[in-house]
This record gives C-alpha cells, sequence and structure tokens, in this order.
C-alpha cells in the first residue's frame, strides 16, 4: 500500500512537472525570441540610420553633420548588433535548448516507461487471471506449470519494467533540479557576458555565485551517477532471483502462516455478479484500515471502503470451482463479498486477519499481543455470538419443549443455568463430519448397537413418511455434534454451540457441510442435495431439546436422547447454521412434536390442523391423513437408497 500511494504521489509530480516544463519553456522561447527580434530590430535600425543620407530632401541643409552623427550611431548599432546576435544565440544554445532536451528525452522517458509498465501489469493480470481458472478437482499438471512458468514470466516482467520506471521517475527528482537551474544558468551567464562586454556593469562578485552554481550543478551529478549506480546493482540482484520467488502458491505443502495478523494487504479477486446466473472475477488491490476493508483500484491515489470488518464473520466457501475462495458475512447474517486468494497461505492470512480485525482487538494499546491470546485460546474467536442464552424476554418455541417420555413441559426460564462442566464433559471429542454422528463415538468404545450412518432402515425410510402430516425443507449446514450430559435445559445447546464454534476456530476449519434438513412428523432428516440420499436421520420422539441463538439467529441445535441395547441411554448435541432464522426450523419440530401427540385423540388432530397457520409460500405444509396416503406429495421428490 506505501509502494502503490508513492508511485501515485510520484506519478503526480511527474505530471506536474511536464505541465511546468511547458509551461517555462514557453516563456523561454519567448525570451529568446524577444531577443533574436532585438537582433533584427537593431540591424533594420543600423541601416535605416545609414540610409538618411539616400533620402534627398528637397531642404537638406546642415545634414552633414547629421548624417555623420548617424553614421556612427549606425556603428555603434552594429557594435550592439553583434553583441545581441551572441547573446541570443548563446540563449538558443544553453537556455532553450536544455529544457527542450528534459522535455524530450526525461520526461517522454518516463511517459514510455510508464506505457510499458502498464503494459507488463496487463499482461501479468492476463496470466494471473488464466492461473485462478486453473480448476482444483481435476488438476492437469502440465498445464498448471506452463500457467505458473507463464505467470512467473509476466511477474519478471513486470517487475523489472517496474524498477526501470520506478528508477527513471527517482532520477526525475534529480534531473528536474538540474533543468530548473541549468537554463537559468545559461540566460544568467549570456546577459552578464553581454553587459560586461557592454558596460562592464556586473562586478567578480557574479562570476563567483555563477562558480558557486556551477559547483552545485556538478554535486548534483554526482549524487545521481551514485544513484543509478546503486540502482543498476539491485537489477543485477533482481536478474539473480530464483524462478521460485514469482511463482504462486510455490510453497503449498507448508507454508508459514502468520495467524496473528491485525492487518493486511494485497492482492484478491473479487466477485461480483453480472446477471442472475453470471458471474466475473476482478483483481483488485485490497487492504485493511482499522476495522475497514479498502479496495484500491489501479489508478487511484487512495483506496475506498468496501466492507466494514466489526463484528463479521469470515469463512471458506466452495465457489465456481476456485481454490482459496472465502466469504465475509454482516453481522446481521446476511452474506457479504467472495473473495479469492493466489495461494493457502494468502488464503489462510487473510481468514485469520479478518477474524481478528472481527474483535476490534485493533482498539486494544496492544493488538498484537491480544492478537495472539485469541489465536491460543480461541474462546472468542466466533462471531457475532456474545452471549448464550441470556435473552429470554420472549417464549419461543424453541424455549418450551414438550417431553414425550414424561408428557412434561420443560421451561428455560424456569431451569437454573448449571455449570457448564455439568452440561458437557471436559475434553469431550467434537465431531465435525456429519457421515459419523457423534453418538457413534460411544458406540465404538461400548461395542454396542451402532446407528445406520445413513439413518435408514433396512426397509427404507419411504413408507415411515408416507402417513407424515409435516413435511418442512430447510437449507442448514452442519456445523459439529458432541455427547452431551444433560438435555434438561435449552444452556446444553447454547454451550455446545460454543464449544463447537470455538474449536473451529482454534483449528482452522472452516468448510462445512450443506444439507437438507426435512423436518416431519416422524422424524428429522439430513439430505444430500447433490444425490437426495439420506446421510443420517433422528427419530423426533428422541429430539428433547432444542434451540435457536438468541443473537445469531441462523445457529440452531438440537439434542438427541437415545436408549441403547444395554440398557444405557446417550445423548448427543448437535448444531447447525441455516439460511433461514433458527426459530422457522424450530417452530416446525415443535409442530412436529405437537402432532405426535395429537394423533392420540383424533379429535385434537382435527382441531390442530385448523389451528396450524400456513403461509402463501408454503413454509408448512399439512399433508393428507393415513386414509389417503396415495395421494401424498413429498416436497424433496422420491429418494434415492443409500
Amino acid at each position: 500500500s506505501k509502494t502503490r500511494s508513492l508511485l501515485s504521489v510520484f506519478e503526480e509530480d511527474a505530471g506536474t512537472l511536464t505541465e511546468y516544463t511547458n509551461q517555462l519553456l514557453q516563456a523561454m522561447q519567448r525570451v529568446y525570441g524577444a531577443q533574436n527580434e532585438m537582433c533584427l530590430a537593431t540591424q533594420q535600425l543600423s541601416k535605416q540610420l545609414l540610409a538618411y543620407e539616400k533620402q534627398h530632401f528637397a531642404l537638406g541643409k546642415g545634414d552633414e553633420e547629421v548624417i555623420s552623427t548617424l553614421h556612427y550611431f549606425s556603428k555603434v548599432v552594429d557594435e550592439l548588433n553583434i553583441l545581441h546576435s551572441e547573446l541570443a544565440k548563446q540563449l538558443a544554445d544553453t537556455m532553450v535548448l536544455p529544457i527542450i532536451q528534459f522535455r524530450e528525452k526525461d520526461l517522454t522517458e518516463v511517459s514510455t516507461l510508464k506505457d510499458l509498465f502498464g503494459i507488463a501489469s496487463n499482461e501479468h493480470d492476463v496470466s494471473m487471471a488464466k492461473y485462478s481458472r486453473l480448476p482444483k478437482r481435476k488438476e492437469n499438471e502440465k498445464l498448471k506449470a506452463e500457467v505458473a512458468k507463464e505467470v512467473a514470466n509476466a511477474r519478471r516482467k513486470q517487475h523489472l519494467s517496474s524498477l526501470q520506471y520506478y528508477c527513471a521517475l527517482n532520477a526525475l527528482q534529480y534531473r528536474k533540479r538540474v533543468a530548473m537551474m541549468e537554463p537559468m544558468l545559461g540566460y544568467t551567464r549570456g546577459q552578464i557576458n553581454f553587459f560586461k562586454k557592454g558596460a562592464e556593469m556586473f562586478s567578480k562578485r557574479m562570476d563567483s555565485f555563477l562558480s558557486s552554481v556551477s559547483d552545485m550543478v556538478q554535486s548534483i551529478q554526482g549524487e545521481l551517477d551514485a544513484e543509478a549506480e546503486k540502482m543498476r546493482v539491485s537489477q543485477q540482484d533482481l536478474i539473480a532471483l530464483n524462478e521460485s520467488v514469482y511463482t504462486p502458491d510455490s510453497d503449498v505443502t507448508s507454508p508459514a502462516i502468520n495467524r496473528n495478523l491485525i492487518q493486511k494487504a494485497g492482492y484478491l479477486n473479487l466477485r461480483n455478479k453480472t446477471g442472475l446466473v453470471t458471474t466475473t472475477w476482478e483483481r483488485l488491490y485490497f487492504f485493511t484500515q482499522g476495522g475497514n476493508l479498502m479496495c484500491q483500484p489501479r489508478g487511484a491515489v487512495a483506496g475506498g471502503l468496501i466492507q466494514d470488518l466489526d463484528n463479521c464473520s469470515v469463512m471458506a466457501v466452495d465457489c465456481e470451482d476456485r481454490r482459496y475462495c472465502f466469504q465475509i458475512t454482516t453481522p446481521t447474517g446476511k452474506a457479504g463479498i467472495t473473495l479469492q486468494a493466489e495461494s493457502k497461505k494468502e488464503y489462510e492470512e487473510w481468514i485469520c486477519a479478518i477474524n481478528n480485525i472481527s474483535r476490534q482487538i485493533y482498539l486494544t494499546d496492544n493488538p498484537e499481543a491480544a492478537a495472539i491470546k485469541l489465536n491460543q485460546t480461541a474462546l472468542q474467536a466466533v462471531t457475532p455470538i456474545t452471549s448464550f442464552g441470556k435473552k429470554h424476554e420472549i417464549r419461543h418455541p424453541s424455549q418450551n419443549v414438550k417431553n414425550t417420555e414424561n408428557d412434561k413441559i420443560i421451561s428455560s426460564e424456569s431451569a437454573g443455568i448449571q455449570d457448564s462442566t455439568q452440561l458437557i464433559a471436559p475434553g469431550t471429542p467434537i465431531q465435525f463430519d456429519i457421515v459419523l454422528p457423534a453418538t457413534e463415538f460411544l458406540d465404538q468404545n461400548r461395542g454396542g448397537r451402532r446407528a445406520n450412518p445413513f439413518g435408514e432402515s433396512e426397509d427404507g425410510s419411504k413408507d415411515e413418511e408416507e402417513d407424515s402430516l409435516l413435511q418442512q425443507m430447510f437449507i442448514v449446514r452442519f456445523l459439529g455434534s458432541m455427547a452431551v450430559q444433560s438435555d434438561d435445559t435449552s444452556e446444553v445447546i447454547y454451550e455446545a454451540m460454543r464449544q463447537v464454534l470455538a474449536a473451529r476456530a482454534i483449528h482452522n476449519i472452516f468448510r462445512m457441510t450443506e444439507s437438507h434438513l426435512m423436518v416431519t412428523s416422524k422424524n428429522l432428516r439430513l439430505i444430500d442435495p447433490q444425490t437426495q440420499v439420506t446421510r443420517t436421520s433422528f427419530e423426533l420422539a428422541t429430539v428433547t431439546q432444542f434451540a435457536a441463538h438468541q443473537e445469531n439467529r441462523r445457529l440452531i441445535g438440537f439434542v438427541v436422547h437415545l436408549s441403547e441395547t444395554l440398557g444405557e441411554e446417550s445423548m448427543s448435541a448437535y448444531i447447525f447454521e441455516s439460511n433461514t432464522e433458527g426459530e422457522k426450523i424450530c417452530y416446525a419440530i415443535s409442530l412436529g412434536k405437537e402432532i405426535i401427540e395429537a394423533q392420540k385423540d383424533p379429535e385434537a388432530l382435527a382441531q390442530l390442523m385448523k389451528s396450524v397457520p400456513l403461509t402463501n409460500d408454503g413454509k408448512f405444509m399439512l399433508l393428507n391423513d393415513q386414509s389417503e396416503e396415495d395421494g401424498t406429495v413429498h416436497e424433496g421428490g422420491e429418494e434415492s437408497e443409500a
């Protein structure tokens, strides 16, 4: 960012210098024109004085003295004309010519090098765009090597052209001082020589002054030569560098990643939507400034605000088969901008830096120490979650869970907040893969019955849903699951949320498995959105607690209480992030439980069906009763067997 800002300042200075040089040259050419006109005027004056004798005035008495006097004046004017001619020639050689050479040589060189640098930068952008489009799923190593070599060559060319451009801009700062003083030195010397020969009007002090000015010019020229030699050596060192310096992602196997950054700068690809389904990617320079993410387009003097990072969240995403993509989400849960880094190191450092900045640790007295502490503990590495279950002003469906085994309602308002160790045992492992539920940790150690990882019985689950009175689909992303010790209060869900999200932050786990959560009056099923295969299933009667987070409303969790074959019981908490508000999922689960209870009494079931609100977009859809099961419509379509 500093280099780009300095470059903008140098380029602005060069533009100002070009404009001023043109104006100065016009003024000097006017002086030279006036002096040249003086030569022509004195020549004409001398001739005109001699022409007096040839006029043959009718009254020419006494003209002899006048004619002789005019002849003398003509000689004086001729001598002065010689001095004016010498002065005009000296002004042309020592005043006008140097400033013309400075404009045509130095300023034109800077302009040409700027164009070459721009061409090299465009070629580098084209090669980087080609490299960024390389697919990650089916990598062609030969193609990847060719594209990487093309990027390296483009970067080398851009680096060399930039150094030459920077050298020219740097040298211009010296040459402009010489160019400003050298013409005036010639002008002053010419005038002094003119007056010395004419009337000895100047003293030797001016000679001393001019001598000192000449010495200063020579000194500046010496500094320029030394600086040029230094830059020449730097260019030679650059040429000798290894090609891996310019190769993107050259250290992908073991990059040195700094996770304690509180500021970051560099080039990223920004995803822009150009239509309903079309997108473009633009490579721009990004940098952080306090709690803001700034973007500085090429040619701009300063950057502009593109995203406020305070209380935002950042996560890795799969986007258009591109590598190293991540997305910034606003505190309200709205998806923000999607960016792509060029290497694994840049990718992880940008995510860590934005994660650190979003905690506003840059406002502390020692932000570096705060960043180190944050990454060591990761206790507050989750945003925008600042408290768990503190707000209970309104009774939501998630705060009153009906237990079908003992027919009692457990209220989170009346339940006391237990110690976290009573809710979840310290050191409980966390499962981040939905294929293997957390309850299977206990199954593996006990040797007891293992639940089918796909949540389906041998007979399949299709028949079980034909008599379901409720089917509602939600898009969710699995965050993690873990065994718990209690399901008496929703606090266990809030504590599981805290531990799962903190663990993801500690271990830098950014990926999440997206699923379709199907809520029915029989069970909860997680379906693969691509293959429509059921990943796992939970009987609704075994879901004893469910709740949405009070601040981050997209977080939803539920507790599954299972009875094992050996008479033991296991409880596991599952945490998800939803595209919609978690309360809507809680409402669907609560409605499913009410249907289970109401099915015991036909009158109660009919009354419930009348009282359930149905939205225009069919958020909650009640299916036909068992007597009409042939007309059942499944929202997600027929599912394939696992």
